[in-house]
């Protein structure tokens, strides 16, 4: 076994997509997962089939409450979190132009994809300070790193959660905490199903982008991000699709 062995993680958004994948992959390492979500019903059904080695936890990242209690709502012998994979985002109306949206809909990006992801970095970070011991994983996007048309808001979001990314890992690269940021390009999930309201909108754009990752990509990479010696971090991944589809 790895690094993972034995070590207990939590993952947001862990029902469907990256954050399902993420948990599959951790339990495949050895870890135990606290898989949580706002869909508990999918949360029930992902950890009867994982077993033993996870739980189900119920968390909306936007609402105060919900992340404040997290830790009092964990069992016994779970609440030591060795690993946080933020994954949960949003992207409320879908790719216009800026003067197409509405301050509701950026509210609503920003208050998930950055706000809900500090408080709950803020709540699991009380406990790795204590322990001098932890690893802080944020799926990021390269809509953070670089422009591109149509999501001005989402963009926005992932730049902060890019800034907030490398400002920890300086904040605690003295400590035994770590701090990465997985960076992914398209990846089908049922991310723009949501985003646009339209499930079949959302296969569309899929197939209008052509070759995409596929969750089971950033899984492996956020484990590549984990499974690492004690002397080692891993800043960034970088995770894109190439322009061949693969061969079936």
């Amino acid at each position: 076994m790895g690094y993972l062995s034995g070590k207990v993680a939590l993952v947001t958004g862990a029902s469907a997509g990256i954050g399902e994948k993420t948990a599959r992959a951790l339990i495949d390492a050895g870890a135990r997962v606290v898989c949580s979500a706002r869909r508990v019903g999918r949360l029930e059904s992902l950890t009867a089939e994982l077993g033993e080695r996870a739980v189900a936890l119920e968390l909306d990242v936007v609402n105060a409450q919900s992340v404040d209690t997290l830790m009092d709502r964990l069992p016994g012998g779970w609440r030591d979190l060795d690993i946080l994979v933020n994954n949960a985002g949003h992207d409320i109306g879908g790719r216009r132009q800026f003067h197409e949206g509405t301050a509701e809909e950026w509210s609503a990006t920003i208050e998930t994809n950055v706000i809900g992801l500090m408080r709950v970095t803020r709540v699991v970070l009380d406990g790795m300070v204590r322990r001098d011991s932890g690893h802080i994983v944020n799926i990021g996007s390269v809509a953070g790193i670089q422009a591109y048309t149509a999501c001005a808001a989402y963009a926005a979001s992932k730049h902060a959660v890019h800034g907030l990314s490398e400002t920890l890992r300086i904040d605690y690269a003295k400590t035994g905490i770590k701090v990465s940021e997985v960076l992914p390009g398209m990846v089908r999930t049922e991310f723009a199903a949501i985003r646009f309201g339209d499930e079949d909108r959302g296969d569309q754009y899929y197939a209008d982008f052509g070759v995409c990752l596929e969750p089971e990509d950033i899984a492996r990479s956020v484990l590549f991000a984990l499974d690492q010696p004690p002397d080692v971090v891993i800043a960034q991944v970088v995770v894109v699709p190439t322009c061949k589809p693969p061969v079936s």
